[in-house]
């Protein structure tokens, strides 16, 4: 058990604020977008004086036996703080079969593992789970199709209807699949773009008591993403996804396939440790449609909230299906030590990251006090490490033990 430096991320969709307050630091009046806990590759974090990915390369066992066994020597988790003011853009992640058979197409063709036009970077899925610490607001999953057939034609924009008119004739996948190909192949699309967001406005101007029905998220939308994306065609493949407010404490899962779009808010993010991101529009990187059509799941509706379980007092468990990553909230108030408070996730390696207050984790080899912002690497060889203070963590662990 040592203490975990995270590095942070600063792309210009990131908040001023939120990661300097988290940390207790005087903000830099630049963008800080994520602080990234694991053993990336490419920026892992310092654990004590060595860096993780290193510690772990070294001595597998510090995973745990399970996650070594099916991932190797490698952490398979990333753990993140995400803070955004800004959409980021529509993306979707692969199956671990469509991403071993995307890597080795373009390894086999030559494609520079850096290069701006590579679509997989690694032979990893990358699904993620996102718990909110305050509001934040996602874009996740398609919407009915006959739903946003109407919308579209209660918006009414002169050419919208024409162009999605297969969700009317086809319904369904197919006809969402149709529509959303249609949009981001749309050429000259920016007067499109335009109008409807002048039509989405118009709305929200005349209904604000209503901003919450779905006409009203629809049009913010449009509004909002039009303002950071004039003219994009993503922004018109936006409108077929479900928005989706998420408030503290509560968390939705990314399988693969799934396209979604994170607009703003801060939240701990938990990934499989892969770079694999294919992007549908919003942003200014590589877009590979055919690639993207194949690997997005285009069926309609919202996989809903994950619950948060709690599986012993002051411990609550963020089940998903993924093997790689499992995700714990542990709350600790100053006056429950009688409850004997243990850090969760016994033979995996851990992050541990206090979110508020000071946590103090003890075990055989002493212990470590934890102040909001701090965060700490438990090996999977010490187990039962008692939580005491007051305070939040967040716990991330392999989904295999």
């Amino acid at each position: 058990m040592k203490r975990l430096t995270g590095m942070v991320q600063n792309y210009a969709w990131g908040s001023t604020t939120a990661l300097p307050r988290l940390l207790g630091q005087r903000p830099t009046g630049e963008p800080q977008a994520e602080l990234w806990l694991g053993a990336h590759p490419s920026t892992p974090s310092q654990y004590g004086d060595t860096p993780l990915d290193q510690a772990i390369t070294e001595d597998p066992a510090l995973v745990g036996a399970a996650a070594a066994r099916q991932f190797g020597s490698r952490l398979p988790f990333l753990l993140k703080v995400l803070a955004a003011d800004q959409p980021l853009s529509l993306q979707a992640h692969p199956s671990r079969e469509q991403a071993e058979d995307g890597f080795g197409r373009e390894e086999a063709a030559g494609v520079a593992r850096d290069a701006k036009e590579r679509t997989y970077r690694d032979d990893w899925p990358k699904p993620e789970a996102l718990c909110a610490v305050g509001e934040f607001h996602a874009l996740c999953g398609f919407r009915d199709a006959e739903q946003t057939w109407d919308l579209f034609g209660r918006l009414g924009v002169r050419g919208l209807c024409d162009l999605a008119a297969p969700l009317r004739d086809l319904g369904g996948a197919a006809g969402i699949a149709q529509v959303f190909v249609g949009f981001l192949q749309l050429p000259d699309a920016a007067d499109l773009v335009r109008r409807v967001a002048h039509a989405a406005e118009a709305y929200a101007d005349d209904h604000h008591a209503d901003e919450d029905d779905d006409l009203g998220r629809l049009s913010r939308t449009a509004v909002e993403l039009d303002s950071y994306y004039p003219g994009d065609p993503g922004v018109l493949a936006a409108l077929l996804l479900n928005r989706v407010e998420l408030h503290k404490n509560q968390a939705i899962f990314l399988p693969a396939g799934n396209l979604h779009a994170y607009l703003s808010g801060t939240g701990v993010e938990i990934m499989a440790n892969s770079d694999n991101v294919l992007r549908g529009g919003l942003t200014r990187k590589h877009i590979d449609l055919d690639e993207l059509r194949r690997i997005v799941d285009f069926t309609p509706g919202f996989l809903g909230l994950v619950a948060a379980t709690e599986d012993t007092a002051g411990v609550w468990s963020y089940a998903t299906p993924a093997p790689e990553f499992a995700l714990w909230r542990v709350e600790a108030t100053g006056h429950d030590q009688g409850l004997n408070l243990v850090l969760p996730g016994d033979g995996g390696g851990r992050v541990v990251l206090v979110v508020s207050g000071q946590l103090t984790l003890g075990g055989e080899n002493g212990e470590l006090v934890l102040s909001q912002g701090q965060s700490a690497f438990v090996t999977a060889q010490e187990p039962a490490i008692s939580v005491s203070g007051s305070g939040t963590a967040f716990v991330g662990a392999p989904g295999v033990r």
